[in-house]
């Protein structure tokens, strides 16, 4: 009896982390889809996708004219209960990801993610306005100077 009252402990405990895991990527469900801004070298795209329950994905690219040119990759990882932001940048640290982590500022409307090893950015941030638009900066020290990149985006799909 003892031993079937620990093993459905053990079971219970399992699916409560499973569930709690589950809730908190699933907060970030609004990030979900395309998002547009324009910038002086065209309009920029990030599309969000959910790779699985622990994971999201995003592109960026610029729409030029008609040529797309790829920009950076990212991955939105939840580990030990602490969200990563994975972004490898085309052209730069010879292509390997550079992890940023949540920051204790992030809650399901504001993401912040700080990386103070990382030459530019150090602090990448994401919040949500309305359902269909967000507010989107990366931001850190550059030569000494406070350095900021406003991404004003509305969401196409």
């Amino acid at each position: 009896m003892k031993t079937k009252l620990i093993l459905s402990a053990i079971v219970l405990a399992i699916l409560c982390a499973w569930t709690i895991q589950q809730n908190e990527i699933k907060k970030l469900e609004w990030l979900l889809g395309t998002w547009e801004t324009k910038t002086p070298k065209g309009s920029l795209y990030e599309t969000w996708t959910r790779k699985n329950h622990t994971e999201f994905q995003a592109k960026s690219y610029y729409l030029n004219k008609k040529d797309t040119v790829m920009f950076e990759f990212v991955r939105l990882v939840e580990k030990d209960r602490t969200l990563h932001y994975m972004v490898t940048v085309k052209g730069e640290h010879h292509e390997v990801p550079v992890d940023f982590v949540s920051t204790p500022a992030s809650n399901p409307t504001s993401l912040v993610f700080e990386n103070q090893e990382n030459d530019f950015p150090q602090t990448i941030t994401y919040k949500q306005i309305r359902k269909d638009s967000l507010f989107a900066e990366i931001s850190g020290m550059m030569n000494g100077k406070l350095v900021k990149q406003a991404f004003p985006m509305k969401k196409i799909k």
